[in-house]
């Protein structure tokens, strides 16, 4: 039986095409996460909860292998400066838990996403469906539409990944 959950729902009443995979429910990187689907870790897309100084959040959505570049996703939102709390503090922050931090999970709750420009040359991107142990293949662009996301440059490859 596949997992159901308010994202899937979300997906289903848009009729937004994806595929559903489900994964131990431990915490996985996004190395790991791609390694059990069997794909290349650069489909395997993750959410960084970024602060900044006033206002709500920021869900940076970026490639497995890269790690958020601040100064870069700071000048793409015309913002002096951005943060990146600790896992427990994003985990207050969305009220998911880390492994399953979403922007499906969090349309409409005021979050501003910003996905990595790179994301617009592929089709399709694996993100997380807002819960440890399930992954969402879906279309870029419906994930964009869906979450009113900007492309920008926001990331950068992580050295450890090289």
């Amino acid at each position: 039986m596949p997992i159901v959950n308010n994202v899937t729902r979300l997906l289903d009443s848009k009729k937004i095409p994806y595929k559903a995979f489900e994964l131990p429910s431990e915490k996985l990187g996004a190395d790991e996460t791609a390694s059990l689907l069997g794909v290349d870790p650069k489909l395997v897309y993750k959410t960084i909860v970024i602060t900044r100084l006033k206002g709500k959040p920021i869900l940076a959505v970026i490639p497995g292998p890269h790690r958020v570049d601040l100064k870069l996703l700071a000048a793409a939102l015309g913002e002096k400066k951005v943060g990146l709390p600790t896992e427990r503090e994003a985990e207050k922050l969305t009220g998911l838990q880390a492994g399953g931090i979403s922007p499906l999970a969090l349309v409409n709750k005021g979050f501003q996403v910003m996905i990595a420009a790179d994301a617009q040359t592929r089709q399709e991107i694996h993100v997380s469906g807002g819960q440890r142990g399930l992954n969402i293949l879906l279309p870029v662009e419906s994930l964009a539409k869906l979450t009113r996301a900007r492309f920008a440059e926001i990331s950068s490859l992580d050295p450890e990944n090289s």
